[in-house]
């Protein structure tokens, strides 16, 4: 049983919550409204002794908290009373998570239910199924939508290729954009299934936008070795991510520059490359890439809802060819 003088602190913590969710709310979602943007995040650990994490999924709410050695099993399921009370939000539409940082983390990206429980969402003119109740990624990476958008605007007539596509949602914008053909690259079974629903549920056609489970370095491999050539690209590795079966790893931190070296030799002169990570330590070395021009464009695809003092939700650079 929680201690009665803890459980007072829990519950002024959710109430301190819940208040700053509601004007974020307030705020934020009209405007998103107009835009028919149903998914953005409303809290980021703004105050220090709330580690917590909250997004808004057209009428659903994600909750995560940035656990630690420290924390108490009591202390998430309150802060989601707290700020479903706040917004008037059925508590079978709260999903809580536990978020957890990380190299060797296992349970990190562990599939936390087995429902295959999927909600459409809008973002801007496109639809994407996302799924809050089996994963801590719930198929949509909000914070790039922004890039997005940039991806839509420079699509029209290019070939495009998208790797680490996770459920395709930058694909689904260059083809929106008038892009020639996407192709896009993930190693997971579930991800592509997942990708060609959304492609289908925005009437994408197949025959020009290619989904391919592959690794990613087998697939630029064979890419090269066949003489295809991309426009533009995004790349937007994992900061992590392990093979058992091959015995294999990847990380973003040693590994980007032949990384970037092998995208680089599948892509047309005069191409573009967005690259983008998460990792909150990220030093880039692209410094040797044979290319045109190099230039972070971090904070132009950063939403409003992602800004944060206390970090970047990612960087992101473009790469001219």
């Amino acid at each position: 049983m929680i201690d009665p003088d803890v459980h007072a602190k829990f519950i002024g913590q959710g109430q301190m919550l819940a208040n700053r969710v509601k004007k974020r709310f307030r705020h934020l979602s009209k405007r998103f409204a107009r835009e028919n943007i149903e998914v953005f995040r409303l809290y980021d650990w703004d105050i220090p002794e709330i580690r917590a994490v909250v997004d808004w999924y057209a009428g659903h709410l994600v909750i995560g908290e940035y656990m630690r050695t420290q924390s108490v099993s009591e202390w998430l399921p309150m802060m989601g009373d707290a700020v479903a009370q706040a917004l008037d939000v059925p508590m079978e539409k709260v999903h809580l998570k536990e978020r957890r940082a990380g190299k060797h983390d296992g349970k990190r990206y562990e599939r936390i239910d087995h429902t295959d429980r999927k909600i459409i969402v809008s973002e801007r003119n496109l639809k994407f199924l996302v799924n809050p109740y089996d994963y801590v990624d719930t198929g949509l990476f909000s914070d790039h939508r922004n890039t997005r958008q940039m991806v839509l605007e420079m699509a029209g007539g290019k070939d495009f290729l998208n790797l680490y596509c996770y459920t395709a949602a930058f694909s689904c914008y260059a083809a929106l954009g008038g892009a020639r053909s996407t192709v896009s690259v993930d190693r997971s079974e579930t991800v592509i299934a997942w990708a060609r629903e959304n492609m289908a549920l925005n009437n994408i056609p197949e025959e020009s936008n290619r989904l391919v489970q592959s690794h990613t370095f087998d697939f630029l491999k064979k890419a090269a070795r066949n003489g295809q050539t991309y426009d533009l690209a995004v790349v937007d590795p994992p900061s992590y991510s392990t093979t058992l079966t091959r015995n294999e790893a990847f990380d973003i931190l040693p590994d980007h520059p032949k990384l970037l070296e092998a995208v680089v030799q599948v892509m047309t002169k005069g191409a573009t490359i967005f690259f983008s990570t998460n990792h909150q330590s990220f030093e880039p070395r692209m410094e040797h890439l044979s290319v045109t021009e190099i230039t972070e464009i971090t904070e132009s695809t950063i939403p409003e809802d992602y800004v944060s003092k206390r970090k970047m939700i990612h960087r992101c650079w473009e790469i001219i060819v």
